[in-house]
């Protein structure tokens, strides 16, 4: 069981941290994943109204969770899906998926048009070139945005993994992202985490995603992942 004080406490610590590093308003998103459900429970206590969630059915079995608890639809967070999407989990995620954050290729455009028409997205931007991450290059983004568009999907912004180390050495790819989304005409940009939230802060970011400096660290999962 998770404690809803200490998690407020948290989130309110999170959220100065955000407020001293730009003076704007800045999305809070609490990465849940690999924590249980009550992790959601108690950041929506906490006032934070978005989650992310990187697998599709650990995402479902809290929804269902959430559901089973009394919480109704209207009430649910808004679900980032911040996870690789695979094509053939698009079907699985339409119903629980609020905003895509991890749109990087032609072929996930046509899925998510195709199960979700209309959804919010955010085109996922490699900006490091490091080939174990996924995204887009910077010079197809243009392109992957426009074909979204047609395909009638809302894009609000890009979005990006940082260079894990140093915190400052993710801010040259920051601001490479804040300076495509503003060439493109797009508001929103999703970066920084838990370590390098300010950077990502005071290069433009409108959303930040953050999980540990909410629930603690996490342990080896069977994904691989930090829980």
């Amino acid at each position: 069981m998770f404690d809803a004080t200490a998690v407020a406490d948290h989130v309110a610590a999170v959220r100065v941290r955000i407020a001293t590093a730009g003076d704007r308003e800045v999305e809070l998103i609490a990465v849940t994943k690999t924590f249980p459900v009550e992790a959601i429970q108690a950041v929506m206590a906490a006032g934070c109204r978005a989650i992310g969630e990187n697998y599709a059915q650990e995402l479902v079995a809290k929804i269902e969770a959430l559901t089973a608890a009394g919480c109704a639809e209207a009430d649910r967070p808004e679900v980032h899906f911040i996870g690789h999407v695979q094509t053939n989990k698009v079907r699985l995620l339409a119903p629980v998926v609020t905003v895509w954050e991890t749109v990087d290729r032609p072929a996930i455009v046509l899925e998510i048009a195709k199960r979700a028409p209309g959804a919010r997205i955010f085109v996922q931007v490699n900006v490091s070139g490091e080939e174990q991450k996924h995204g887009c290059r910077p010079d197809e983004t243009d392109g992957l945005v426009r074909r979204a568009g047609e395909a009638g999907l809302r894009v609000e912004g890009l979005m990006t993994i940082g260079v894990m180390g140093d915190p400052d050495a993710a801010r040259a790819g920051f601001r490479t992202l804040r300076t495509l989304a503003t060439s493109l005409g797009l508001h929103g940009c999703s970066m920084g985490m838990s370590d390098d939230l300010e950077i990502a802060v005071e290069e433009g970011a409108t959303h930040v995603r953050v999980g540990s400096a909410l629930f603690g660290p996490r342990v080896r999962d069977g994904h691989g992942d930090l829980r």
